[in-house]
């Protein structure tokens, strides 16, 4: 008995053997049942549900009864059982009328006349088959791959492949932890070669043993699963220093085995260590049969690279702190600031193209699923030129603050009828009453479904909005790469503060849906700054902010004029209902380093240093005051007009 079933309704005992003789090849995967009577196809179905079987083809004749035919058809979508089965609908001759019924109800997807040609029913079927198993069967197609329509199911089976790879590699190891990843890699690996040690793969070493040699080649990975190892590197007059201490779970010889360089260290168990040892050889293997495997080890290989990484960084910070005493020393101290500074300002970079590559994804994701109703939805003319236009005015619209959405929409939800319609309409910038009424007169009882039909181009506009301000923002970013490495990269500019902190909310738009966002903006004058350089700032700021509060949270984003130093000058102040910052640690947020994201949130410690420099370099200023457990207020204070610092100027 299968799971998927195609079941034919017809009054006709013989056609219905036929339909069941023809469609016979399809016996192996799909059952083939048989009615006689609309009454007797829902008791069919009724039993189909209670044993969780599905109809993928449904096969109707259209004159049984009193349209009994046709209206099983078209309330086909009702029942569990049929939800999305596919339809045929079979005529003794031509009935336009009873096919514009079905098709007007959108649940017609093919029409026959009785009698039918040869192998016409075989080819329906096989297409309307493939295109339910498209839809419903993702998971299992290449089990219908020899039966219907093959080349379908293996691109569908190949994208899928490759979409569940992309999704690896971007997205599968989010949010779990280093434990974790390391150990389902392991496992992994381990249970691939199983009680089979013939490669002898699973070793246990005795304490002293030497896993790599610093300076000689390594052709070998080691996953430690028990045990405990050190790193010994030895300095100019050859005294060994270990530099780092790895237990389970950790990866060795990782970055010789990947490049093919010499042993950076010598390996060394501490203690008994059993680890999993594999070659070049071994690791293609495991990873051709297990490709699951293959985003897990990339996501683990660049964990374990961005913690040697983050070590050098430290390492270099503190011998840059102690070469400052040194006064003879201080041509080499200025060299090695300069190398560390192009290190962490990259480190930033990347931190900050996470936010819009990642905004991107969503965008696209979004109107890959929506795209084709978008391009099938039937408009009449002067409603499709409407539509046109909302999403037109979507491309260059800004996000209007909820308060105000709110106060629009409570205004116009009277003439429209429904809350969630009114607010739709104030998105797509439909709040002139008078226009309302002049549409709702128009379209009559199609309104409400031309305003869900419109909002569909708005959010369509919306999205493209979205995504052309973040692939804006990433040319903008890897142009200013030459801001934090050379010396003649952006100029200053007189700007409209505002366009800078707009385009950033833009850029979290789809972040910023779950809370209540509240932009008070004062009346403020153009301001002569650095404008990609502060859009760094407000990056920053509202990333930090949304990850400290809730589900329910609020931000709230301040402008004011305000005089600082004896000059006028604008304050922004973004405050959260967050988490807080506790008082012992409030001092520490803007070093180097110091982050205090929850684990699974990238944080490198970096930004809010990069800030502080970046305002200081704008002759400004950039204080916290925040309560824990009740909010957290970052304000910026920056003068219309600076006094470029020779260290600003430097950039």
């Amino acid at each position: 008995m299968n799971q998927r079933v195609i079941l034919c309704l017809d009054d006709d005992p013989s056609v219905l053997a036929q339909i069941e003789r023809e469609l016979s090849r399809f016996n192996e995967l799909f059952d083939i049942i048989c009615a006689t009577s609309a009454g007797a196809a829902n008791e069919i179905l009724e039993s189909l549900q209670a044993a969780d079987r599905r109809v993928a083809l449904f096969i109707c004749d259209h004159t049984l009864g009193e349209d009994e035919g046709i209206n099983l058809l078209i309330n086909i979508d009702n029942h569990p059982a049929s939800h999305g089965a596919r339809t045929v609908l079979m005529n003794d001759q031509p009935d336009l009328e009873k096919i514009m019924q079905a098709v007007n109800e959108g649940r017609l997807n093919y029409c026959m006349t009785k009698p039918w040609a040869d192998n016409e029913l075989i080819t329906i079927a096989k297409k309307e088959l493939t295109q339910y198993v498209l839809t419903f069967c993702n998971d299992d197609l290449l089990k219908y791959c020899y039966m219907l329509d093959q080349k379908r199911l293996l691109d569908a089976h190949i994208e899928n492949k490759l979409a569940k790879y992309r999704h690896g590699f971007i997205e599968s190891s989010l949010g779990v932890s280093d434990e974790d990843l390391a150990k389902e890699l392991i496992d992994g690996i381990d249970d691939f070669f199983g009680a089979n040690n013939d490669h002898h793969v699973n070793r246990t070493y005795s304490e002293n043993h030497i896993l790599t040699h610093e300076g000689k080649p390594n052709t070998f990975l080691w996953f430690v699963v028990e045990g405990e190892v050190a790193l010994i590197k030895r300095d100019e007059t050859g005294a060994a220093h270990e530099v780092a201490r790895l237990g389970q779970g950790s990866l060795i010889g990782g970055m010789s085995f990947v490049t093919g360089d010499v042993s950076f260290s010598t390996g060394i168990t501490l203690k008994p260590t059993r680890v999993l040892k594999l070659n070049r050889s071994l690791f293609s293997e495991v990873m051709r049969a297990r490709n699951d495997l293959l985003p897990l080890f990339s996501s683990y290989l660049l964990r374990h690279f961005n913690r040697r990484l983050k070590r050098s960084i430290n390492t270099e910070v503190k011998l840059q702190q102690t070469l400052l005493s040194l006064e003879q020393a201080h041509k080499q101290l200025m060299e090695k600031e300069k190398m560390a500074m192009l290190g962490q300002l990259v480190a930033g970079v990347a931190h900050e193209l996470n936010n819009p590559v990642s905004a991107i994804l969503r965008n696209s994701d979004t109107l890959k699923d929506n795209i084709g109703t978008l391009i099938n939805v039937e408009l009449a003319d002067d409603a499709r030129d409407k539509a046109n236009q909302i999403m037109a005015n979507a491309l260059l619209s800004r996000p209007v603050s909820t308060a105000d959405a709110r106060k629009m929409a409570k205004e116009i939800e009277p003439m429209i009828g429904n809350r969630n319609l009114a607010r739709k309409a104030v998105n797509m910038g439909l709040i002139d009453g008078a226009e309302i009424q002049r549409w709702n007169k128009q379209l009559g009882s199609e309104f409400h479904n031309t305003l869900n039909q419109w909002d569909m181009f708005q959010q369509a506009g919306s999205l493209l909005r979205s995504t052309n301000v973040c692939a804006q923002r990433i040319a903008d970013m890897v142009k200013s790469l030459k801001t934090y490495a050379r010396q003649d990269d952006e100029t200053m500019h007189e700007v409209d503060i505002h366009e800078g902190i707009e385009d950033t909310l833009i850029m979290f738009e789809n972040q910023l849906k779950r809370i209540k966002l509240v932009k008070d903006y004062g009346d403020l004058r153009p301001i002569r700054c650095k404008p990609i350089a502060l859009q760094q700032v407000w990056t920053n700021l509202i990333s930090n902010a949304l990850d400290a509060i809730s589900q329910n949270g609020e931000i709230h984003v301040t402008t004011r004029e305000t005089v600082f130093r004896s000059r006028k000058a604008v304050k922004v102040t973004v405050r959260d209902n967050g988490s807080g910052i506790p008082e012992s640690i409030k001092n520490k947020i803007f070093e180097l380093n110091y982050t205090t994201k929850r684990e699974g949130h990238f944080g490198l410690g970096i930004g809010l240093s990069v800030c502080r420099q970046i305002v200081e370099h704008h002759g400004g200023t950039i204080s916290v005051s925040s309560s824990p457990g009740e909010f957290t207020a970052m304000t910026v204070t920056l003068p219309y007009t600076q006094i470029i610092t020779p260290l600003m100027e430097e950039q």
